[in-house]
Parts: structure tokens; sequence; C-alpha cells
């Protein structure tokens, strides 16, 4: 597989229309339809369902889009740094992230940083922890901010300073707006609006304890806390959150009793090669880690 045949696959899985994506690639529609065709053969597998006026991916399709963004993410970034005077500290550094509070302290660290080297850029991927560590295992991302629990000896890492606490995020005329704190007995019966990921629904579960069976969750999300207030807001449920504060005036948060809360980390990957700009921020990262 070449990376210009890459590229066309993916302007086509983004147009749904060869003739459209021959436009974009300033290519004739027939030439791009053979080199499809020749892709298919070379993979042994079909990539796009075609009818009159447009194609969509199989399930093998969406696979190969997926691998072939990440192959091309890091053709660039192999290019950038090869170009690169390595003299200069200058290029560009990728951060996972979740969503936590201790983005306070990264953004702190990302300032100070480019108050020495103001050419390097900052390139933020918001995701949840098991995303992140799959882009930093392929070499898409350079660090990521991970909120535990999550398994990280592959890499090296610095301790965040702020630990996120579990509230309930609900309407202000909620009946548990009422109580100072939520146990899981007061859950009971409450739609529920909950984290997909496995490790932290473990953790949620175990905090419902005897209550986990009578739980009754109504959707589930990976990322974004102000969906969540959205739907807090139009009666879709209750939310189990960080404590972010309270977004808008209709909402109102209250703490878990017992009190459950996580931690974050920076990690890196180890015994890595990198590009000046990502060992420069790593360096500096150990050195503001104590005053963090």
């Amino acid at each position: 597989m070449e990376i210009r045949v890459l590229k066309y696959f993916l302007t086509i899985a983004r147009e749904e229309n060869i003739t459209r994506a021959a436009e974009q690639l300033h290519i004739t529609q027939p030439t791009l339809s053979r080199q499809m065709m020749q892709l298919e053969e070379e993979l042994g597998v079909r990539l796009f369902q075609r009818n009159r006026v447009s194609v969509t991916l199989t399930e093998e399709g969406r696979l190969l889009r997926r691998r072939a963004q990440e192959i091309l993410e890091l053709a660039e970034k192999a290019e950038q740094e090869i170009i690169l005077n390595r003299e200069t500290v200058t290029g560009t550094i990728g951060i996972g992230c979740g969503e936590t509070r201790n983005m306070e302290g990264l953004s702190r660290l990302m300032t100070s940083f480019r108050q020495h080297y103001p050419e390097v850029v900052f390139h933020i991927y918001t995701a949840n922890a098991d995303d992140v560590k799959e882009k930093l295992e392929n070499g898409t991302l350079d660090f990521g901010l991970l909120l535990e629990p999550v398994e990280i000896s592959r890499f090296n890492f610095v301790r965040m300073p702020l630990r996120e606490q579990w509230c309930v995020l609900m309407r202000r005329d909620s009946p548990l707006a009422e109580k100072e704190t939520i146990t899981p007995a007061d859950l009971v019966g409450v739609p529920l609006i909950v984290a997909r990921r496995h490790s932290v629904r473990n953790e949620l579960d175990n905090w419902f304890g005897e209550y986990y069976r009578r739980m009754h969750v109504v959707t589930t999300v990976n990322l974004s806390y102000n969906n969540c207030s959205i739907m807090v807001e139009n009666h879709v449920g209750v939310g189990l959150v960080h404590d972010f504060g309270v977004p808008g005036d209709a909402l109102c948060l209250r703490p878990l009793s017992p009190e459950i809360g996580n931690n974050s980390v920076l990690v890196w990957r180890k015994e890595q090669v990198f590009p000046p700009a990502v060992t420069k921020f790593i360096e500096h990262v150990r050195a503001a880690a104590p005053m963090l």
C-alpha cells in the first residue's frame, strides 16, 4: 500500500462519492476507481459498498480507514522530524487528554514551555484513557494525561496534583438536590448516566455495593461533561461525574458518600527516541513536577 493510495481511500471515505473525491484530488474518476479496485485486489477484501450515487465503507473498509489515518499521521510526524533542523526546537507535541481538572496543571506546563520554545505547537486530542494509550503505543501521540485506574507499567510518568472527586450531577428541582451527599441507596430506581469505560464502571459498581443490581442505567457516555450536563438538564437522568463545577443555574452537584475519587498521571513511552521538542518537554515536565 502506498501513502498516496491511502490518501485517495480516505478522501473517498469522507466524501462517500467517487466523483466528488476525484475532484478533490484533481484526478480523473476512472483513475481513482481503478486505484481502489487495485487496493481491494491487493488486500483481498471489499472496502466499499457501491451504488449509483454513493459509496459506503464495509466493515473491512472501516478498519482500514482507522489504520490509514494512523499511518498518515505517523508519516507526517516522520517527515516533520526529518525536515526540522535538530538544533532548533520546533515542531509539534501531541498530547491525549481525558476530561480532568489536571488540565489546569498541564496548561501551565505548556505555557511555561512555550516561553522558552515559542515555535513549538501543541496538538491536543481528547479521548478516554484506553484510546489515548493505544495512540501512545502506536506513536501517533507523544504524551497522555490519563485518569486512573489505568495500567501504566509500560510508561514513564509524573503524578498530577489534583484528585478528581465523583459527584452526582442533577437538576436543582430533583428531590436528590435536598441532600448534602448521595449514597448508593439514594440512587435506587433513579435513571443514571454513567461512564462507559470498563475500569471506571467497575469502580462505580464497587461503590454501589449491594445496590449494584438495582441501579437503573439509561445512558452511557465516553466523554463530554458538557453533553452529560445537557442530558441531565433535559431530564434524561442524573449523571455520575467528576466535579468540574456546576454548568449553569439549572443544575447542581452533590458529592458521593462514601467518597470516591481518582488521580491523574502524565505519561510517555519508555525507551523511546523522541524528536527534540518532545525531549525538551519531557525535561521540562520532570523539572516542574515537584512544583505542580
